[in-house]
């Protein structure tokens, strides 16, 4: 009897799909390409490839409104964008959201009238394909992902992954700065 009751449970499991779950620190990141703001794609496999690490940062997008903390680690990023350049390292930032809306109009509201420099990328993740390729979707009302922070070396391996569990749960520029500079330091 005990055995016939745990066959549902078992056929149901078997044919639920499995939740992605975020690279963590020693796994390599899954590929990904997303459209920027003027239509071309960056793939991150290619990004990493240009030699120095990818600093992944992945924004909370526009839940009704541009969240404040996203606007915010957004402008820090960017700050540092030169710091970033001379340890070597290439910025992708994420700007998720549904594909129905105007997301690179949401996402060009981050930038106002100010270029992005040369080793900063701002992408769109259109309907959160990267965002559920990473397992960062935030299913919750009013919610798109949870903040999140990767350095990916140029073999594609995370060497940092911190992924928020609120709002302003963001890494601090100086924290990823560290990590970068202290990965470049690393025999490889």
């Amino acid at each position: 009897m005990r055995r016939l009751f745990l066959l549902p449970v078992l056929l149901l499991a078997v044919s639920l799909p499995a939740v992605a779950a975020p690279p963590a620190v020693g796994q390599t990141a899954p590929d990904f390409t997303l459209p920027t703001l003027s239509g071309s794609a960056i793939t991150l496999s290619s990004l990493a490839r240009s030699g120095g690490p990818v600093v992944l940062v992945v924004l909370r997008g526009y839940p009704g409104y541009l969240c404040p903390f996203s606007q915010q680690i957004f402008n820090s990023y960017q700050q540092y964008a030169a710091q970033f350049a001379a340890l070597g390292a290439q910025m992708l930032v994420v700007f998720p959201g549904a594909a129905n809306k105007n997301l690179a109009s949401d996402a060009a509201s981050l930038l106002g009238s100010v270029a992005l420099p040369s080793n900063v990328h701002l992408v769109l993740d259109p309907d959160y394909s990267f965002t559920n390729l990473y397992g960062l979707r935030w299913n919750a009302t009013d919610e798109t992902v949870y903040p999140s922070t990767f350095l990916i070396n140029p073999n594609r391996q995370v060497v940092f992954s911190h992924v928020g569990q609120f709002h302003s749960d963001f890494t601090p520029v100086s924290d990823a700065l560290l990590v970068v500079n202290a990965d470049n330091n690393n025999p490889k």
